[in-house]
């Protein structure tokens, strides 16, 4: 039975992924062996057999039909990722709003401006707006005026230029809401609405609207995304919890949380995959060549700035890290052949650490929830859409108390 307050939530939770985490954390991507592989070697073994249909099933669903319960807690993860569901009964928008804005990202916006409960002529705060899409739907939707804060001029600008021609309400300001004076924009009478806001940037509007006590309604992402290596827990119970239990975080752990890729298309998932392929014969090759057992991270490529060849990735991977490639005598494609062998190897293994993906987001979730509850606010968490539409879809009420 799922504990009913955020608060004994986050205890229930907190136990379990401490209890776990030596599991968890560690990434096979980067251990040729991983720590667990002897304590838990019948379920190394299990997963390193499965076929390429029950990989990708598990990869697509970790908890449908999960084969995984001789080994894991199954059943009290699955619990604790329960929400409830607040995207039932809406009516569409029309469709002609929908202008300027991509199909997947337009769903999103209408199941989340659904949620966005007012009262009547209480202001509007976008954070991290963009181009206003979000504050733009909602002011046409409730016919009121709605301001947006984005820091980039040219996104501020086109913006403003969309919303004057649909003839909506809109006032996009240029803010950088990292300053001290985006606080200013968040007054104690305003709805403050902020979707997909990246880690320190969410964390930053949640900070500043205990101090304001400003209504919230945010969906948050990419948690990771921070200035600050090791996380430290936003709520009072948090640090709490994370100092009795030892679970420490760090910002490769954050970004589990934000793993799971439904939504990316075809092409997109083909070419990553390559590049995980890629970079895993890449550091077999330069273990080898450095006689140094250990995994060299290379910096990210943008979609479509991957080279046509494996060689030409190799000689670009050793340029960004200052390492020489032989001029010859590499057999190339024995070290790609071995990389797609790795990458099978890996997704099989990481099949144990997404099952912890969605329950610690949840934490992350929690963690948030009750430092605005220690700051006098009401919290209700639930989800604002199917998890095919976005994987974060977990949304956050908050009414100042």
């Amino acid at each position: 039975m799922i504990p009913s307050s955020h608060g004994s939530r986050l205890r229930w939770l907190t136990e379990l992924l401490a209890s776990w985490q030596a599991l968890w954390q560690p990434a096979p991507f980067y251990y040729r062996r991983l720590p667990w592989a002897e304590d838990f070697s019948a379920l190394r073994d299990y997963l390193l057999a499965l076929d390429d249909r029950d990989c990708a099933r598990l990869e697509q669903d970790p908890f449908a039909s999960s084969v995984l319960y001789d080994w894991l807690p199954v059943v009290d993860l699955a619990e604790s990722i329960r929400l409830p569901a607040l995207f039932q009964a809406q009516s569409p928008l029309p469709n002609a709003w929908s202008a300027h804005v991509g199909g997947r990202k337009w769903r999103q916006l209408e199941a989340f401006v659904h949620q966005v409960e007012m009262i009547p002529g209480q202001p509007l705060v976008e954070w991290c707006a963009g181009k206003g899409h979000l504050a733009r739907t909602w002011s046409r939707f409730h016919d009121q005026p709605a301001v947006g804060l984005e820091w980039q001029p040219e996104l501020c600008r086109l913006g403003q230029q969309l919303a004057d021609r649909q003839g909506v309400a809109l006032r996009l300001e240029q803010q950088d809401v990292m300053a001290a004076d985006a606080a200013g924009w968040l007054s104690p009478d305003a709805q403050v609405v902020a979707l997909h806001a990246c880690g320190d940037l969410h964390t930053r509007l949640l900070k500043q609207a205990a101090i304001s006590g400003c209504d919230l309604t945010l969906a948050p992402c990419c948690y990771q995304r921070t200035a600050e290596y090791d996380y430290r827990p936003l709520s009072r119970l948090g640090r709490e919890l994370a100092d009795r239990y030892d679970l420490r975080l760090n910002r490769d752990d954050l970004a589990l949380a934000v793993q799971e890729t439904v939504t990316a298309p075809k092409a997109v998932r083909r070419q990553r995959e390559q590049a995980n392929a890629w970079r895993l014969g890449f550091d077999l090759l330069q273990r080898e060549l450095c006689d140094h057992d250990e995994y060299l991270p290379v910096p990210s490529l943008a979609y479509g700035r991957l080279p046509m060849h494996f060689t030409d990735f190799c000689h670009w991977a050793a340029k960004q890290k200052g390492l020489s490639l032989p001029a010859a005598g590499i057999d190339w494609s024995h070290w790609e052949a071995l990389g797609w062998q790795r990458l099978g190897e890996v997704k099989r293994l990481e099949l144990a650490r997404h099952l912890f993906r969605r329950p610690l987001e949840i934490w992350l979730v929690l963690d948030r929830a009750l430092f605005l509850e220690e700051a006098g606010y009401h919290v209700e968490l639930g989800v604002f859409c199917e998890r095919e539409l976005t994987p974060r879809n977990i949304l956050m009420k908050a009414v100042s108390n």
